[in-house]
């Protein structure tokens, strides 16, 4: 019964994410048919209090995904959630964070660029899918259930161990350390409208993107050793490297 719930417990928050991420892609998009968006919501009671409020959200966002997934975090917080349900944990509170930013965002008018352009208008909405497509893809690449908690849960309702962490080196990964970061980056900065807010959140996210990655490879250094500082030396972070290609491969998120 109890490998159950926790089958259960993985569904439901998958399910959460899947329902968020939706909405961040029109959240960030400032799609039309959704009611609170990056610039249209609640206007807050000054400039001041809007920055204060949206960028403690982001401050938020940020800690929250990378507190949780430090190795030594994990290690502490298994001994109160089973290891079967904590990657679960993880992407539930991560959505909930999530919905608190999309509620209690202030946006900021103001505009950066307008793009009037027919053409220009359409490439940047291509480049805006792409770059979540880009970030769905690389989630697949480097095992989608795993990251998000389907396959503990699964092998654990299975009495199945799960398999050691394997170098490998699919697809975006020969080119690009961290593509799904590159794709999000893509996303947020794509866009035909950038208001002050929209900027303050591209500004925001890219800034923990940046920190985030520096700690997720001590993290995969420790996992893989010389054969990741290869890679790493041989492959562009988040864009490729021209003339260069890796000489070892990609390890998996841990």
């Amino acid at each position: 019964m109890t490998r159950a719930f926790f089958m259960g417990f993985a569904l439901v928050a998958y399910a959460i994410f899947l329902a968020t991420f939706l909405y961040l892609i029109a959240f960030v998009g400032n799609l039309p048919w959704v009611p609170l968006t990056v610039d249209r919501g609640p206007a807050a009671a000054s400039l001041g209090a809007a920055l204060i409020i949206d960028l403690a959200l982001i401050a938020m966002f940020g800690l929250q995904h990378s507190v949780m997934a430090r190795q030594g975090f994990k290690q502490a917080w298994t001994r109160i959630v089973p290891k079967p349900a904590e990657r679960s944990v993880y992407v539930l509170a991560a959505s909930l964070v999530l919905v608190l930013l999309f509620v209690a965002w202030r946006p900021i008018d103001g505009v950066i660029w307008q793009a009037s352009n027919p053409l220009l208008v359409g490439l940047l909405w291509g480049l805006f899918a792409a770059g979540w497509l880009i970030v769905l893809t690389s989630t697949f690449l480097i095992n989608h259930f795993e990251l998000f908690g389907l396959q503990q849960a699964w092998f654990n309702l299975r009495d199945r161990a799960a398999a050691a962490p394997q170098l490998r080196q699919p697809f975006f990964y020969r080119f690009v350390r961290h593509p799904l970061y590159s794709g999000f980056l893509i996303a947020f900065w794509a866009t035909p409208v950038m208001t002050l807010g929209h900027l303050l959140l591209a500004v925001g996210m890219s800034t923990y993107m940046l920190i985030a990655i520096r700690y997720e490879e001590r993290d995969l250094v420790d996992l893989f050793g010389k054969d990741y500082e290869q890679y790493r030396a041989s492959v562009g972070m988040l864009a490729p490297r021209m003339g260069r290609r890796a000489k070892s491969p990609v390890g998996t998120t841990p």
